[in-house]
C-alpha cells in the first residue's frame, strides 16, 4: 500500500477564497480541447478570421494585378505564409534597429518564397523549373536550406501566380512551407538508393503529402510542424517536432521508431522516443494523430510557447502517448526498440555506390548559396552524365544520382567547375547558414557571406585536415541554423567592437552536437561567460580555436565536441 501524501505546510496551502467571492479559474493555455479560446493572442486572432490557405484566392485575384500596396496587413505579415512568402527585409537597416523598428517599417515590397520540396527529391523538370523561375523572377537568387527547401528572393507578388503555374505543373508547390502549418517533410537524401537503409520511407512521406498538405482540417496549428521520415539516421530527428527513425523489431520485422517534441530555437529541446513502433504504412496515419492533438492541445496563449516541445516537457512522454492512442488513433500502439545508430555519422559528400551499382556524388556549396544559373547549369550536367534526378540535404548540400563509374570523374570536375565541389574541405563541407540580416527581418547580423569569408580563411590557413569542425552561423537567436548542435555555433548579435562601439558579432556556443551515430551524445553546446566576438574578427577567432582543436586532441579520433568539454576555458577563447 502506497504511503499517504505528508500534509501541506500552512506555507504551501491555497490561499482560502474571500466569502462571496467566486475561486478564481487557473488561467487557460490556450488549448482547444479544453476549451479554452480566448483570449487570443495576434497570430491566433489573425487565424480565426480567415484560414491562411484562403489567401490564394486574393494573391491570384486581387494582389498580383494591383500590387504590393493593395495587400491586407493581416495578409502581409500572416497569410501569406500559408503559400510559402515572408517580406524581405528593406536594404540599408541595420541589425540595431531589428527590434526596434515596426514590421511595415522593415518590410521591402519584395518577398522570400520557400518551395517545398519533400524528402529533398528533385527530378531534372523541377530542377529546372526552380532554377527558371529563381533567374526570371528572383534575380537568379537561390539558397538550398537545412531542410531541404530552396529559397528565392526579390519577388514580386505580380510574379507569384506565374511561379505557382510553373513549379506546380512539374510537382512541386509552395504549399504550408511556412506558417502554423505543417511544414516540409524531411527524409534521407540517400532514401532508396544506400545500401544500408532496409525500408524505404518515401511511401509514407508521399502519401503525408498528399493526404494532409494543404487540408484545412490541419492548417490551423499552434506553430509550426517540422517532421522527418527517415530509415537512416542522416536527418536531425533529435531536432523536430515529430520523427520516425527506422529500427527493426524483433517479431514485426522494420518500421519506424517514433519521437516526439524537438526544437532548438530559443527554448531548445531535444524530440523523446515515444517507445511506439510505427510500421510503415501506418507512418501518415500517426503523423496526422499527432498533428491533431498538437492542434487540439497545443499552447495559443503564448507565441513563446506554442511548439509541441512545451506539451511534451509538460506532460512527459507516457501521458502523450497515451492521450494519442485514447483520442486521436482509437487504439493502442505497438511497442518497440530504440533504433540502432550507425557506427560512425552519415556523410553524404563524395563519391558513393549505390545498392545497385551505380554511383551518388555529395557536393558542396558554401553555405548553401548557388543560383538559377547553377541549378540550371547542375541540371545539365547531371543530364549529360546520365543521370535524371538530384537530391537535396539537411546540410545545405546537394546529390546527383544514378552516375555510372565511368562518369563519375568527369562529372565530379563538371560539377567542380560550376563551384559545387565534391571533395571540399571540412570547412566547405560541415559550414551552414541561415538567410542573415540580407534578406530575414528578424536578423540582427550578416550570416552567407561571413560564412563564406570565414571558411575561405580556414581554408587557406589549414587546406584540408583529419577531422570535422562544423560551423553554424545564425542571424539572431531562433537558430534556423542549428545554433546550439553545431561544434562551432554563432548566435547574431551586436557586441563592443575594437573602440567600444556597437558591431555585428556573435555569442559562441562551443561542442554542441545530436546523437547521429553510435556513442555520441546529444549537447547543446558550452556557452562560456562573455564568450563573443565580432564578425570581423571571426575567421580570426575560428582559425584559433581549430588550431588548438589540431594541437591539443587525443588523436586524429578525438571529436571537437569531445575536446570542448575536457579543457579549460582559456583554451576556447
Amino acid at each position: 500500500m502506497a504511503a499517504s501524501a505528508a500534509p501541506q505546510s500552512a506555507a504551501a496551502q491555497p490561499p482560502a477564497t474571500a466569502p462571496g467571492r467566486a475561486a478564481r479559474k487557473p488561467r487557460g493555455e490556450g488549448q482547444w480541447a479544453l476549451g479554452h479560446r480566448e483570449p487570443l493572442n495576434p497570430n491566433e486572432r489573425t487565424k480565426k478570421d480567415d484560414n491562411g490557405l484562403n489567401v490564394r484566392a486574393r494573391i491570384e485575384n486581387i494582389y498580383a494585378h494591383r500590387g504590393f500596396d493593395s495587400i491586407d496587413p493581416a495578409d502581409l505579415r500572416g497569410r501569406f505564409r500559408w503559400w510559402g512568402l515572408y517580406t524581405q527585409r528593406k536594404p540599408g537597416i541595420d541589425g540595431g534597429r531589428t527590434a526596434i523598428l515596426e514590421p511595415h517599417e522593415l518590410d521591402d515590397e519584395y518577398f522570400m518564397l520557400r518551395i517545398r520540396i519533400d524528402g529533398g527529391q528533385l527530378d531534372l523538370a523541377q530542377l529546372r523549373a526552380v532554377a527558371n523561375v529563381s533567374s526570371k523572377y528572383g534575380r537568379d537568387t537561390a539558397d538550398i536550406t537545412d531542410r531541404q527547401n530552396v529559397q528565392l528572393h526579390w519577388v514580386r507578388v505580380e510574379d507569384v501566380p506565374a511561379i505557382w503555374r510553373e513549379i506546380e505543373a512539374v510537382g512541386l508547390s509552395t504549399t504550408e512551407a511556412c506558417g502554423d502549418t505543417p511544414r516540409v517533410v524531411m527524409g534521407s537524401p540517400v532514401a532508396g538508393i544506400s545500401a544500408d537503409e532496409v525500408l524505404d520511407g518515401t511511401p509514407a512521406i508521399q502519401e503525408i503529402v498528399e493526404k494532409y498538405i494543404g487540408d484545412p482540417a490541419l492548417s490551423n496549428l499552434p506553430r509550426k510542424f517540422k517532421s522527418v521520415v527517415s530509415w537512416l539516421a542522416d536527418v536531425p530527428y533529435e531536432a523536430n517536432d515529430i520523427s520516425f527513425l527506422g529500427v527493426v523489431h524483433p517479431e514485426h520485422g522494420p518500421g519506424f521508431d517514433l519521437w516526439v517534441g524537438g526544437g532548438l530555437s530559443t527554448n531548445p529541446m531535444l524530440a523523446q522516443r515515444l517507445g511506439a513502433w510505427i510500421p510503415l504504412h501506418e507512418v501518415a496515419e500517426v503523423y496526422a494523430g499527432v498533428a491533431r492533438l498538437f492542434r487540439d492541445y497545443g499552447y495559443r496563449r503564448l507565441r513563446s510557447r506554442a511548439r509541441i516541445k512545451f506539451l511534451i516537457a509538460d506532460w512527459g512522454v507516457a501521458k502523450f502517448r497515451q492521450i494519442l492512442e485514447d483520442e486521436f488513433l482509437g487504439r493502442k500502439l505497438v511497442d518497440g526498440p530504440a533504433p540502432v545508430l550507425p557506427e560512425h555519422a552519415i556523410d553524404h559528400i563524395g563519391v558513393h555506390r549505390q545498392r545497385d551499382g551505380k554511383f551518388y556524388v555529395g557536393v558542396a556549396a558554401v553555405a548553401g548559396r548557388v543560383s538559377g544559373t547553377v541549378l540550371a547549369q547542375v541540371a545539365d550536367i547531371a543530364e549529360a552524365h546520365g543521370s535524371g534526378r538530384v537530391r537535396l540535404t539537411p546540410y545545405q548540400k546537394l546529390l546527383v544520382l544514378d552516375v555510372a563509374e565511368d562518369q563519375v570523374e568527369s562529372l565530379v570536375a563538371a560539377l567542380d567547375a560550376i563551384g559545387l565541389q565534391a571533395r571540399p574541405s571540412s570547412f566547405r563541407r560541415d559550414t551552414m547558414a541561415c538567410t542573415g540580416i540580407e534578406f530575414c527581418k528578424l536578423a540582427i547580423v550578416e550570416t552567407k557571406a561571413t560564412a563564406a569569408r570565414t571558411v575561405a580563411h580556414l581554408e587557406q590557413v589549414f587546406g584540408h585536415i583529419d577531422g570535422s569542425v562544423s560551423i553554424n552561423v545564425n542571424g539572431c537567436p531562433n537558430a534556423c541554423a542549428r545554433t546550439q548542435v553545431a561544434d562551432i555555433g554563432l548566435k547574431g548579435q551586436l557586441v563592443p567592437g575594437p573602440n567600444g562601439e556597437m558591431v555585428e558579432g556573435f555569442q559562441v556556443h562551443l561542442g554542441g552536437a545530436l546523437s547521429m551515430a553510435q556513442g555520441q551524445n546529444p549537447n547543446f553546446g558550452r556557452k562560456l561567460r562573455g564568450l563573443k566576438t565580432t564578425a570581423d574578427e571571426l575567421p580570426e577567432y575560428a582559425e584559433r580555436l581549430v588550431r588548438r582543436y589540431l594541437d591539443g586532441r587525443k588523436d586524429a579520433t578525438e571529436p571537437f565536441a569531445e575536446w570542448v568539454l575536457r579543457v579549460d576555458e582559456e583554451e576556447l577563447r
